[in-house]
């Protein structure tokens, strides 16, 4: 896929600008706060249809307008987001709307790699979900029918638990939750488990790439979704009942990051935890190159912050390789280290913010 130009129109601190794309590697250049990662943010956005930074579409709109739109205009199809205050956003596909916003997730591969992301390491299971979620999203519709019911069906299960002191909960409507999510569960859960098995050797090879050392990353699943999950939900009701939510499902499930066997959040450097952020981030773009038979866009911001020169030298080979990668945009607030690094290339377009 390429992405050929962009509009944005009042979006975050772009008020009105248009970009032109070159086909291979894009450097958006500047110092911060000039709107590089916003830029990187409005490609994000019409491939997934929300932000990668920010869970509130009303915060994308520039201060005092009352609506932000999006034009992408790809070589084999063209992407609009509109998003006014007070109003439902709106998508379209080739100037028609599509029967639900979550439609145009898979019609462009992209996979975004954030100065932040090593939060997936550090903080709780919620952000790792995600990660594989978004993974299986691309490439599996039904999978992603199927998450968007779960999570539906468990809010509403959840608002049930929480009956007011002194009513009498309704088991019926509990019951009714109950048949929709273990199947659900079952599901999106399964699915979780034969990713970690299918993605596991790209992960492996692409943190080799990027580390002259012997460490082994791994992945680890963890769920209480198996083969007895139906009887362990139904014999948790009085736990699900006084702690006022839902206890057991796919929502608890959880991968474990590990090198050498041991667990990157507690053992792993600042530098080793970059790196397999990153190895993961394109071990992603590898899988669903492959999985979706299209070239994904890759989204680099910041990529060099926290590496060293010889991870980044490394890096920077891998990215150049032509026959592997094709659209790339990279953000970097040091103009000087970007255009030396890539100087030699002539595939290269650098964009001043």
């Amino acid at each position: 896929m390429i992405l050929k130009s962009l509009r944005l129109t009042s979006f975050k601190n772009h008020p009105d600008s248009i970009f032109e794309f070159g086909e291979r590697v894009n450097c958006v250049l500047g110092k911060n706060g000039v709107g590089k990662t916003n830029l990187l943010d409005a490609i994000y956005y019409l491939s997934f249809t929300k932000s990668a930074v920010g869970s509130q579409d009303r915060l994308a709109i520039t201060h005092n307008q009352p609506a932000f739109t999006l034009f992408g205009q790809y070589e084999e199809l063209t992407l609009a987001i509109q998003f006014e205050k007070g109003k439902v956003k709106t998508v379209k596909i080739n100037g028609q709307e599509p029967d639900r916003l979550s439609d145009v997730i898979g019609q462009v591969p992209l996979v975004i790699v954030l100065p932040d992301d090593t939060s997936m390491i550090k903080e709780g299971s919620e952000d790792r979900r995600k990660f594989f979620d978004g993974a299986l999203s691309q490439f599996d519709s039904e999978y992603l029918k199927s998450l968007m019911k779960y999570n539906k069906v468990l809010k509403q299960r959840n608002s049930l638990l929480k009956v007011e002191q002194g009513r009498s909960l309704n088991k019926k409507l509990l019951e009714t939750y109950d048949d929709q999510l273990i199947p659900l569960a079952q599901s999106i859960s399964g699915k979780r488990k034969e990713m970690e098995e299918v993605f596991l050797p790209f992960l492996q090879k692409n943190y080799a790439a990027l580390h002259e050392g012997n460490e082994v990353p791994n992945l680890k699943f963890k769920s209480h979704v198996g083969g007895d999950f139906a009887q362990q939900f139904t014999a948790n009701h009085p736990k699900d009942q006084i702690m006022q939510r839902t206890l057991l499902g796919s929502h608890k499930d959880d991968f474990e990051f590990l090198l050498d066997g041991e667990l990157i959040k507690k053992f792993g450097s600042q530098g080793q935890q970059k790196t397999f952020i990153i190895a993961l981030k394109l071990a992603l773009y590898d899988f669903l190159k492959e999985r979706t038979g299209k070239t994904p866009l890759l989204l680099l911001d910041d990529i060099f912050d926290k590496l060293d020169d010889s991870r980044i030298a490394l890096l920077v080979s891998i990215l150049l390789d032509n026959k592997r990668f094709q659209q790339i945009f990279i953000s970097d607030a040091r103009k000087d280290r970007s255009k030396e690094l890539f100087k030699s290339q002539k595939a290269i377009k650098f964009i001043d913010l």
